[in-house]
């Protein structure tokens, strides 16, 4: 696959490795195009029209896959594409186990607009939500999945789009933000069963909100957004939740509040953990870039699909 190794900006999401990682992949086909032959089981690389540009991602598709089945969609971070996503997070082996299909779209100059973040995507007010809907809606025609079982995850910048998604559609039925912020209007915003992970450490989207630590490339501007447990309470606001209730187990406290026809929305917060998707694959260039390791407190990948799936 031709990659777009573009300049780098936005919110860091990943270690200077995930840069150098994400370089190029095989087996990119036009979906929907005159030829095109169906999915193959494992990883392939898809590519769409949409706004009169070839746009990309990738996709994972377990053995045994059921008819309907559920979808889950990966965003990536500010640095990173979805080949590093799929690298990074581990979904797909999650995807064997529990039967789901995965998809990796790659933003544009590696990076997503979730409203006043992040990157050149941001500044050309690039239509992200339409893409990633128009995805889903490609994916649907090739292979059967369940709408009423489609879900958006991310990390940073790709946790602020998996925000956004939520707020201004109906397609998703779950998200699940890791170190990540609402920078988007939700004022139209449909009730949505809602998962948050953060490190209260986290100083590049900081747990009490306000600006992050700066990466001032290319003039982008710090993430500047309200803290997480005020993103918390607007979607309990939104679901019409009670109150939620606390539990601790170590590091990890978990926020849950109840909500009419079945939905919930949580807060996990990981106590001492940083910008970074706890369990995820540990960097060896972390520490240059700053980034910490992985906390170990916690598996993000299966504790959101666990989220997703009851």
């Amino acid at each position: 696959m031709r990659s777009r190794c573009a300049r780098t900006f936005g919110v860091c999401l990943v270690s200077v490795l995930a840069i150098a990682l994400a370089g190029c992949v095989g087996g990119r086909h036009a979906m929907g195009s005159p030829g095109s032959q169906s999915i193959p089981v494992g990883q392939s690389t898809q590519t769409i029209d949409w706004g009169g540009v070839a746009r990309t991602f990738h996709l994972y598709r377990p053995q045994g896959l059921p008819d309907a089945a559920p979808l889950v969609v990966m965003l990536h971070g500010g640095f990173g594409n979805g080949a590093q996503a799929e690298r990074s997070y581990n979904w797909d082996a999650e995807a064997d186990n529990g039967h789901f299909l995965v998809a990796y779209p790659d933003g544009l100059n590696r990076a997503w607009n979730a409203g006043t973040c992040c990157g050149q995507p941001q500044r050309a007010n690039v239509d992200d939500v339409g893409f990633i809907t128009a995805m889903v809606g490609a994916i649907e025609q090739e292979i059967p999945i369940d709408p009423a079982r489609v879900y958006a995850t991310g990390m940073s910048n790709g946790a602020m789009m998996a925000l956004r998604l939520g707020c201004q559609t109906d397609t998703f039925t779950g998200i699940a933000p890791v170190a990540g912020t609402l920078l988007a209007d939700c004022s139209k915003a449909r009730p949505t069963s809602v998962l948050q992970i953060h490190g209260t450490a986290d100083d590049r989207v900081p747990y009490n909100g306000g600006p992050g630590k700066a990466f001032a490339i290319n003039g982008n501007p710090r993430v500047d957004g309200p803290a997480v447990e005020s993103v918390n309470a607007t979607w309990r606001s939104v679901d019409a939740c009670g109150p939620p209730t606390s539990t601790s187990t170590g590091a990890v406290t978990t926020q849950t509040a109840g909500c009419p026809d079945g939905r919930t929305v949580e807060l996990i917060s990981v106590a001492g953990a940083g910008h970074q998707w706890p369990g995820g694959q540990p960097s060896p260039l972390a520490e240059l870039a700053g980034v910490p390791e992985p906390s170990t407190a916690l598996n993000a990948t299966d504790t959101i699909w666990q989220f997703f799936s009851h």
